[in-house]
């Protein structure tokens, strides 16, 4: 198969994108390069399904090259969306379910516990249904991060041995199991773990492991070849690092390890990819699920994806990317109103974004997407996700 053509370059005039508002994009990045705060950003912004503009600022990494549109990012739980793709796609050929209990697939995950918290100790108590796919998906398993929160069980998993040396997703999957779930499945959407044990879900159904599985069905077919769970060597110049240290808080910043194979292919947020990838997986879903006679997906089961599946029941702990006016889709957030957040955005907008500073957005009702491609400290995400999403809808004529 011939690998599938970039998206033809448009004009942002002719894309109905204000050249002048585009300066004030890159004047303010060019900014906070000069400050020191970042070293580099890339960005792209795409309307009908045409690139219409690109842009890379400032260095690759700090006294390094110049930053280059094929540079190589960590981008964290940008990682979420294609393994979320990669388990529907299993469901439309017929293997799976989202329905169906995680146990099915993980038996460890037959016997879990929710922990309660009273009198400042923690109770243990049964789990009053399965965890299935379907939370997996969506975030109300009850599996959680350690750094989203102080509860008890965010610091029993502080303490968990989760990431060690010779940890695989089998070993990772097994510990979470072992730790008890923040809320009762299916009842409270809580970001944390869910991902990493979908990943092992695809394991155990394809009898692959998940970076081969994601090369041989989503990646080499949509021509994403700088895509995976590490760079190799031959790469390595185009990798882009962060500062060593936060330039407002002075912590050392430390990032995942990108140049060696790792034994842990983290489904929650271990990939690595440029920013032209990126937008080709980002097209996919544009299109409804093909690219450029690539088909994926079928478009219902896109727009199944992308609609907003928690309950009006189903409280949200409101942290990180989650903000108000938003639901989440099965691996992305969906918009749900036009007010209420603190950004410009429109109705059935769908969007995540990494750890490092990495974002983007689809947003149909614009015909726009749009990705930027940063590493900074994780304190310093927010700025950068908020002051790109601003100058780009302000660019919209």
């Amino acid at each position: 198969m011939n690998k599938p053509s970039a998206p033809e370059l448009d004009s942002p005039v002719q894309a109905g994108l204000s050249p002048a508002r585009l300066m004030r994009l890159e004047a303010a990045m060019q900014r906070q390069i000069d400050a020191g705060h970042v070293p580099g950003v890339t960005m792209a912004i795409s309307r009908r399904g045409k690139l219409a503009y690109a842009k890379s600022l400032g260095a690759l990494r700090p006294g390094g090259p110049r930053m280059r549109p094929d540079g190589i990012f960590r981008i964290y739980s940008m990682t979420k969306p294609i393994i979320s793709t990669a388990l529907m796609m299993l469901v439309e050929e017929g293997r799976v379910f989202i329905s169906e209990p995680l146990s099915k697939f993980l038996s460890e995950f037959a016997d879990v516990k929710v922990g309660v918290e009273s009198g400042g100790k923690l109770k243990l108590v049964e789990a009053e249904r399965p965890i299935t796919l379907h939370d997996l998906l969506r975030h109300t398993s009850g599996l959680t991060y350690a750094f989203t929160g102080d509860s008890l069980v965010q610091k029993r998993y502080a303490k968990a041995t989760l990431f060690g040396t010779s940890a695989d997703s089998a070993a990772l999957a097994s510990a979470l199991a072992r730790l008890p779930l923040i809320a009762q499945p299916g009842t409270r959407w809580d970001y944390g773990h869910s991902t990493d044990v979908l990943g092992r879900v695809i394991e155990v159904i394809t009898g692959q492991t998940l970076g081969t599985h994601l090369r041989e069905k989503v990646f080499n077919p949509l021509g994403m070849h700088d895509t995976g769970f590490f760079a190799p060597e031959a790469s390595h110049d185009r990798l882009a690092e962060p500062f060593d240290k936060d330039p407002d808080t002075g912590a050392p910043v430390v990032l995942i390890e990108t140049r060696v194979e790792p034994r842990l292919e983290a489904g929650g947020g271990g990939l690595v990819s440029t920013i032209n990838d990126y937008l080709r997986f980002m097209h996919l879903f544009y299109n409804g699920g093909a690219l450029d006679g690539v088909r994926l997906l079928g478009r219902r089961t896109v727009t199944h994806m992308i609609s907003d599946h928690l309950d009006s029941d189903i409280p949200v702990n409101r942290n990180l990317l989650l903000l108000p006016g938003h639901g989440f889709g099965l691996g992305f957030a969906v918009r749900l109103a036009t007010g209420m957040a603190p950004s410009a955005g429109s109705v059935g907008e769908y969007f995540w974004g990494g750890i490092a500073g990495t974002s983007f957005w689809i947003a149909p009702q614009e015909e726009l997407a749009a990705i930027m491609l940063i590493q900074v400290a994780p304190s310093q995400r927010d700025y950068y996700r908020q002051l790109f999403r601003n100058l780009v809808y302000a660019a919209l004529m």
